[in-house]
């Protein structure tokens, strides 16, 4: 099999099992935030394992680890609000509103990047309004807040994800990841008590099993695969099929949850807009010298994942 070959279909796998996220987060038990804790208490653990990792942390200077630690809190808060919006809606739900991050993306990373504002990008966000109405409107009432917090949590993907490309050429992946999942972990155990209700509970027998598929065969695999695969892929073909992942979650719902008895037809319709405008950002911005950058492979699954 050629490597460009097998890179695509590795890449197709590791996307199906970042569609699986949104699965195993409606199938988990706990709520969002002790379920996004193991998660990064998990991932960020094995990684400090790896010599190389915690070679990479001590070398690297104080100001990038806190620069790293601040996108790490928005890592945390952009799963938190993910999770919490299944949790308050469905998988479908939340799936369909992280397709809004490169929407999102386009509007702010001008202005974290200081790049020159692209009007054609503006022409995405907007066409992407039409969408959301329908989405909206397709679903039952009590759903309604999991969409509010599900589009809160698309656009904190673009916001740390334009931040972690500012800082992309600074240090290893793997040890960003690290960096930013393990403060991530601190993040949120500070953030605990202000919370009403909220325990960090050891998992049951059933959860546990899931956040270690979650952790392991939806994050840290994934990631190995993608850092193999992205070096004979470019950008352009990365952003594709990337893209799927929504695509992915959503028909995984319906086949494993049936939750397109919950939903209308104005809810696909509304998908469908989202996804269009998603699929077009790339197109309009077609780089062919660029590489895919892995930076971001660990901390939000393949949101924004290229440049």
């Amino acid at each position: 099999m050629q490597a460009v070959t097998r890179a695509r279909l590795q890449i197709h796998f590791c996307v199906l099992l970042w569609g699986f996220t949104a699965i195993l987060g409606k199938l988990i038990t706990l709520p969002a935030l002790p379920l996004v804790w193991w998660r990064m208490l998990m991932v960020s653990g094995s990684l400090l394992l790896i010599a190389k990792v915690r070679r990479g942390w001590k070398a690297m200077p104080a100001r990038l680890r806190w620069a790293y630690a601040g996108i790490g809190a928005l890592v945390a808060l952009h799963w938190l609000t993910f999770y919490a919006a299944i949790k308050l809606a469905n998988a479908s739900v939340a799936a369909t509103c992280i397709a809004l991050g490169p929407v999102f993306l386009a509007l702010v990373e001008p202005w974290i990047a200081g790049r020159k504002f692209d009007p054609r990008e503006l022409l995405i966000g907007v066409a992407v309004v039409p969408g959301v109405a329908l989405v909206a409107g397709g679903v039952p009432a009590d759903m309604r807040i999991g969409i509010a917090v599900g589009t809160l949590s698309a656009l904190l993907v673009a916001l740390f994800g334009a931040l972690n490309k500012r800082f992309v050429h600074h240090a290893d992946p793997l040890t960003v990841t690290c960096i930013e999942l393990g403060t991530g972990t601190l993040f949120l155990t500070l953030l605990a008590p202000v919370l009403p209700g909220v325990a960090f509970a050891l998992p049951g027998a059933h959860d546990a099993a899931l956040l270690v598929v979650l952790a392991f065969g939806c994050t840290l695999l994934p990631f190995a695969l993608a850092l193999v695969a992205l070096r004979h892929m470019s950008a352009f073909g990365t952003q594709m099929v990337t893209n799927l992942e929504p695509i992915y979650a959503i028909v995984l719902a319906m086949l494993m949850l049936g939750e397109q008895r919950e939903l209308d037809g104005k809810f696909y319709l509304g998908v469908a807009i989202i996804l269009a405008a998603v699929f077009a950002h790339p197109l309009l911005h077609r780089r062919r010298e660029g590489t895919a950058q892995p930076e971001l492979l660990g901390t939000a699954e393949s949101h924004n994942v290229v440049d």
